[in-house]
């Protein structure tokens, strides 16, 4: 399990009874989260205490506490990312996420040094991209990124989390489409990438309103994205929170969409991520991933 365990203004404080009991800054939230099937006795007086609790309903839900501001920033090291409570319990940001943010800026910074100085930036394609905490460390590292999500929200949020971390004027193209139409677009332009992310939500709709299920699309979708690999690509990452795909089935599936002259130097690995939790001292999962390095 790879555990984000560097944060310092966020913290997994409790999480008992179908909810997290979390730290965001200054700001203590309550909200729910499907992986917390046990109960407990809700010690920490924190869970009476909370700026914002969100409660599921029916098949929505709502914040039905609500004392925090409309929006406010956290860092993640030199990464500085705008939150805000949003509809469906999400604040804009994935802590757990970090410990992939620092996974892939280590590889982007080996391939810089090996290509040498003078050489041209590795290019990065970052699809679902939300609101871009990839986006932030991939082009801190020296990447030159392509910025990739449906929602025109969610990518602006992406350039504020830019702006705020100081690279407003790094090399990166925002794009506000269909991720499966672009990447086929791009395939047509013979546009080629040193590094993929891919971190597609587990349902969806299409273009046309149709809908779908990663489980049923994931094979087709990563296949069609590996054909936009560079010739010496650098890394391939896909993210998962859809709980019918395994971390080893998500790896069987980029190892076969590979092309064949790519997969003597792919080294994978795959397994869950994970936050620690404070008052209990274990790890709650909270997704899983497949971390694809290149090694020529």
């Amino acid at each position: 399990m790879w555990v984000a365990d560097k944060w310092k203004e966020y913290e997994l404080i409790d999480c008992e009874g179908g909810e997290r009991l979390e730290r965001w800054g200054k700001y203590i939230l309550i909200r729910p989260d499907p992986q917390v099937i046990w109960n407990g006795k809700r010690k920490n007086p924190l869970w009476r205490e909370a700026h914002g609790v969100y409660r599921r309903q029916g098949g929505g839900g709502s914040w039905v506490v609500n004392n925090m501001p409309e929006n406010w920033c956290i860092n993640y090291g030199k990464y500085q990312f705008r939150l805000r409570p949003m509809g469906f319990k999400h604040t804009g940001l994935f802590p757990e996420q970090a410990t992939n943010w620092d996974w892939a800026d280590g590889v982007i910074r080996r391939r810089i040094e090996e290509n040498g100085e003078g050489a041209e930036r590795p290019k990065v394609l970052n699809l679902f991209a939300y609101t871009g905490g990839a986006t932030v460390a991939c082009s801190m590292a020296g990447a030159a990124l392509c910025h990739v999500d449906a929602s025109k929200g969610m990518t602006n949020a992406a350039k504020e989390n830019m702006q705020l971390s100081g690279l407003g004027d790094a090399p990166c193209r925002y794009i506000v489409d269909d991720c499966r139409k672009f990447v086929e677009r791009e395939i047509r332009r013979g546009v080629r990438y040193d590094g993929i992310i891919m971190d597609p939500p587990s349902y969806g709709r299409g273009p046309n309103g149709e809908v779908w299920k990663l489980e049923e699309c994931a094979a087709d979708l990563v296949a069609l994205t590996a054909k936009v690999l560079s010739d010496r690509p650098a890394f391939f990452l896909i993210n998962s929170y859809t709980t019918g795909l395994s971390p080893a089935t998500m790896a069987y599936i980029l190892q076969t969409a590979l092309p064949a002259n790519l997969r003597h130097a792919a080294h994978v690995e795959f397994g869950e991520t994970g936050i620690p939790v404070t008052d209990s001292g274990l790890v709650l999962p909270s997704g899983a991933s497949v971390r694809c390095e290149f090694r020529f």
